[in-house]
């Protein structure tokens, strides 16, 4: 049951003194069966006043308001969390739902809503058409079509890091043959949604003491994989970016029905465009 600190710092530089609009800051890690979060702190500079509320996902929203202006903005939060998920989970999946396909209940159908229908168009099918690959036979094993899927991504399409904001659509990802653990879980929510499940993006830190996790590195080191809803287990963790299963070593943020939702720091200034000199983001992940 590892204890481990993580300091998320995110530095705005501006060329002259500008006006702060509101920040809205996606930074507390969500409390599970599988992590206790045991503290919580946030450091802003200037000086802020913070709201906090949740959104329709249950997300721990912090909304920054400035009335001082700057030339740089410093945000900082540091969590302190305990790590309890088992390397090897069992997941006790209800005896309607071993095999695919299946059908959800009506109400669990109903709630899933937008969660199982996909986000980007394919007029021609060919997510489709790609994801049909993975189905051996019909029916067949649930979670091994699951895990066949992800693992494909893996296989199929090179990890690569990228500074750059924003995430390739699925099918941009399929044809250039690489992405980063964002394009990774966007391309296997959306071919789970094309099969019929409900799937959700999930965006926060990997645990990685020794450095064998890719996206565990780097400038901005947030985390992105994919929960699947399955009758009786409930929603499983995948992370196609290092074909493993389950929450062992991450730590969920924020949740969402698309990726676009999770961004840990989202704001605005008033002045000109050029006024940004840089922004700067260094995560750390570390044991205590």
């Amino acid at each position: 049951m590892p204890t481990i600190t993580i300091t998320h710092t995110t530095i705005y530089r501006y060329r002259v003194a500008v006006v702060l609009g509101p920040h809205r800051l996606m930074l507390r890690p969500r409390e599970t069966r599988d992590l206790t979060l045991t503290a919580f702190d946030l450091d802003i500079t200037p000086t802020a006043r913070i709201d906090w509320s949740h959104d329709v996902a249950g997300n721990a929203i912090a909304i920054a308001n400035f009335d001082a202006t700057t030339e740089t903005l410093s945000i900082r939060s540091h969590t302190t969390a305990v790590l309890t998920a088992p390397d090897w989970p069992v997941f006790p999946i209800a005896a309607s739902a071993t095999s695919y396909p299946f059908l959800y209940s009506a109400e669990d159908w109903k709630d899933l809503g937008a969660l199982s229908a996909p986000q980007y168009q394919d007029d021609a099918g060919r997510l489709s058409n790609w994801v049909e690959q993975f189905v051996m036979r019909r029916p067949t094993d649930t979670l091994s079509l699951l895990k066949d899927v992800s693992n494909g991504i893996t296989a199929q399409i090179a990890y690569q890091s990228r500074e750059r904001e924003g995430t390739q659509g699925p099918l941009e990802t399929l044809d250039r043959g690489y992405g980063t653990c964002r394009d990774f879980a966007v391309l296997f929510a959306e071919a789970m949604r094309t099969l019929g499940f409900g799937a959700r993006l999930m965006s926060g830190y990997v645990y990685a003491p020794n450095d064998i996790r890719r996206g565990s590195a780097g400038s901005g080191s947030t985390h992105a994989w994919v929960e699947v809803f399955v009758p009786g287990a409930g929603w499983i963790p995948f992370d196609p970016t290092n074909m493993s299963v389950g929450s062992a070593n991450l730590i969920p943020v924020a949740v969402a029905r698309n990726i676009s939702q999770v961004a840990p720091v989202a704001g605005s200034y008033h002045g000109e465009g050029t006024d940004l000199l840089a922004m700067e983001v260094v995560v750390r992940v570390e044991d205590q």
